[in-house]
């Protein structure tokens, strides 16, 4: 009962935030306007290619057999096969699964990389489920969604709450039903079942690599810099261990339990470690507790935004101090906020821009898994750099020709090559 509870509780706060999809498809037509999309086209980018929704019915530890709710939503494959992360959290609806699927395929397109974009999601508390569960759910799902993905039409990876280990499940899933060895239905997986090295820190290294295009853009010192990161999970802790490497200080940090500050900079790997034994950065010595939205306006040079969308709302924009914004999460700026900040001259990294590294190397995993050839982590890394720096430039371009923020530079190119593939393509029959 309690568990019920709790999704019931998130389901409603995720009601009174603003709507993820609505927000994608805002976005969506701010780009149509700058490209003079024709309006069939804009149409047939403002809506799903496919929407599946799946009961699966777990067996729990207690002996009860309780049923889960899951998504697969395959947005676009102009310009190649689906592509997009699963995740698992109490608040995933259908709305923002949808949004997470629009947000892949303007982000692959932007990469340059040929993917389309897709998403996944089960409405469940992971926290709250052991390991046997926890696995049970995710094979259910697996068989679930396995008549509509594979190496050439649709490729999962990990996402919040997901791991090597999911994405290890899912494969061995596939693999049974199909009955034969396929690592490239699958990226994010572990190293020795295929996957790339590299890939479990690709989406804050991507990011990084964004941030330093964007203070040479702005004129910022990073070695002067300081920075602040929201969301220390996976690609939030990569992001300021990699960061700080660059010569920014880490002012200030959080996670799912608080936030935290400190006056005189903390090491990212010393926090890592604190995080890692404790489960929160909250205590973290020499620093003190502050509010989330403290956080976000604390008077740092760079902030980075990797927890879940939504975080930044117009209110907490208009006391934003950072120079530059990185968004390491899907959608943590509103449309609304993105004016207030625009208007502020905050530089912002787009979501799409910003966290693609993610994709890039799981594009690069599922390359050497289709040809069955390793590279290093240096050149994979290289590649990922290559890459993200391309697209960077490319973003920045268009903003530029348009005289628009980053993000509608963004949706501008990435929007831009998936109408031209759509366009070509033509409507069957």
């Amino acid at each position: 009962m309690a568990q019920k509870y709790e999704v019931r509780q998130m389901q409603q706060t995720q009601q009174v935030k603003p709507n993820p999809f609505e927000n994608a498809l805002e976005q969506l037509r701010i780009a149509a306007e700058y490209l003079k999309l024709d309006d069939g086209i804009h149409q047939m980018l403002a809506h799903p290619k496919r929407q599946l929704t799946v009961s699966l019915p777990v067996k729990m530890d207690n002996g009860q057999t309780h049923v889960y709710t899951g998504y697969r939503v395959q947005y676009n494959d102009a310009r190649g096969p689906f592509k997009g992360g699963i995740r698992y959290h109490p608040g995933v609806t259908l709305d923002e699964v949808k949004a997470l699927s629009a947000w892949m395929t303007w982000k692959t397109s932007v990469a340059n990389i040929p993917y389309g974009g897709a998403k996944g999601g089960i409405i469940c508390d992971p926290k709250h489920m052991s390991m046997g569960e926890n696995e049970r759910l995710t094979r259910r799902y697996a068989a679930a969604i396995a008549p509509i993905i594979g190496p050439y039409q649709d490729i999962p990876a990990p996402d919040v709450y997901t791991n090597a280990q999911t994405m290890a499940w899912i494969l061995d899933t596939y693999n049974t039903l199909e009955g034969f060895m396929s690592p490239a239905v699958i990226t994010g997986k572990p190293i020795s079942l295929g996957g790339s090295l590299g890939r479990d820190k690709a989406t804050g290294r991507g990011a990084v690599y964004t941030t330093v295009e964007a203070a040479k853009a702005n004129k910022i010192d990073l070695k002067k810099a300081t920075f602040a990161v929201q969301g220390f999970g996976n690609a939030g802790s990569n992001y300021a261990e990699i960061m700080q490497t660059y010569g920014p200080k880490l002012m200030g940090a959080s996670d799912s339990k608080g936030s935290i500050m400190s006056k005189g900079g903390m090491d990212a790997n010393k926090l890592i470690a604190f995080k890692e034994k404790t489960g929160s950065v909250v205590g973290f010595p020499g620093s003190q507790a502050i509010s989330d939205k403290e956080l976000l306006q604390m008077d740092v040079d760079i902030l980075c935004p990797a927890a879940l969308e939504n975080a930044i709302l117009p209110d907490t924009a208009k006391g934003v101090k950072a120079k530059i914004i990185a968004e390491c999460a899907n959608g943590p700026t509103t449309p609304e906020a993105d004016k207030v900040l625009h208007a502020n001259k905050v530089f912002v990294i787009p979501d799409i821009l910003a966290n693609s590294g993610g994709v890039i190397v799981s594009y690069l995993e599922w390359v050497q898994n289709l040809e069955r050839n390793y590279w290093t982590e240096d050149e994979v890394n290289s590649m990922l750099e290559k890459k993200i720096v391309s697209a960077f430039r490319d973003v920045h371009a268009a903003s530029l020709k348009h005289d628009v923020d980053m993000r509608t530079g963004a949706m501008i190119v990435g929007v831009g090559r998936v109408a031209d593939a759509v366009k070509i393509l033509g409507v069957f029959p």
